[in-house]
């Protein structure tokens, strides 16, 4: 797959999981990554794992700070080729019992600056008259859930609309839009934040890839980086408006074993 002078947008890439496996495969493709996160720490933590990987510290919720971002961007890199829309917030907590604060900050990150930074992207790309990807980042909540994740699931149910939608409006201009769905993709860092819904992590995540998973091994975040990877490249140039779960199958079960 090759990305070489590829400019690629990635926001939400200065942690780990996902967003951290995307940039390693978009780099080790030869891409020219530009990382955005909210925060200046994270950007900074990105600018020590990533030398020479340009970052950008905006809040993607803000109109004007998407604006700021890439009016940078045009002036230190120039027009951006590809975009991983991967910032994202989770929400597990029963509907009923979700505030209306909670339920909007959550569509606010997931679908609407979704939608924002890709209009931002789009308008570039017609500007310059050159052709360009996006990939965006669901979750296979999006096909099958489990309590407590409705709100979420809806807010990423709704990405894959507007991946689809989008699709369908730029083709005409030879722009692509797909999404990756991760299934559990496993890091270390997990296991503390698991410790909020069970006493044993551990055996949380052994039984997630023994028993739900059709392929009985973990989910490294470069899986889910190498496929988005494809989708960027011209080696997907026939694929728009689709969804590639990145789940060892998880999704396919009727019945877990």
């Amino acid at each position: 797959m090759n990305l070489n002078e590829k400019n690629i947008l990635v926001t939400g890439g200065g942690g780990f999981g996902v967003g951290e496996g995307v940039c390693k495969a978009l780099l080790s493709c030869g891409a020219r990554l530009i990382v955005n996160e909210k925060d200046p720490e994270k950007t900074a933590r990105v600018s020590e794992k990533f030398p020479g990987v340009l970052t950008i510290a905006a809040d993607i919720a803000k109109t004007s700070e998407v604006a700021s971002m890439f009016e940078r961007i045009e002036k230190e890199v120039g027009v951006l080729h590809g975009l991983v829309n991967n910032a994202g917030i989770g929400l597990s907590k029963p509907a009923h019992e979700i505030t209306e604060q909670e339920f909007d900050q959550l569509y606010q990150i997931d679908i609407r600056s979704v939608w924002l930074i890709s209009k931002f992207f789009i308008q570039q790309l017609l500007k310059n008259d050159i052709t360009g990807n996006i990939v965006n980042i669901s979750s296979v909540h999006a096909h099958s859930t489990i309590p407590g994740h409705a709100i979420y699931a809806s807010a990423k149910s709704a990405v894959e609309g507007l991946t689809r939608g989008m699709a369908v409006d730029l083709g005409q201009y030879n722009i692509r839009v797909n999404a990756v769905a991760p299934g559990y993709v496993h890091a270390e860092q997990n296991y503390d934040l698991l410790r909020s819904v069970t006493d044993n992590p551990e055996q949380w995540v052994e039984n997630i890839i023994l028993k739900e998973q059709v392929i009985h091994t973990e989910i490294q975040p470069e899986d889910c980086g190498y496929t988005v990877g494809f989708l960027l490249s011209d080696l997907s140039r026939a694929i728009t408006g689709q969804t590639l779960y990145v789940d060892n199958g998880s999704t396919i079960q009727l019945f877990a074993s």
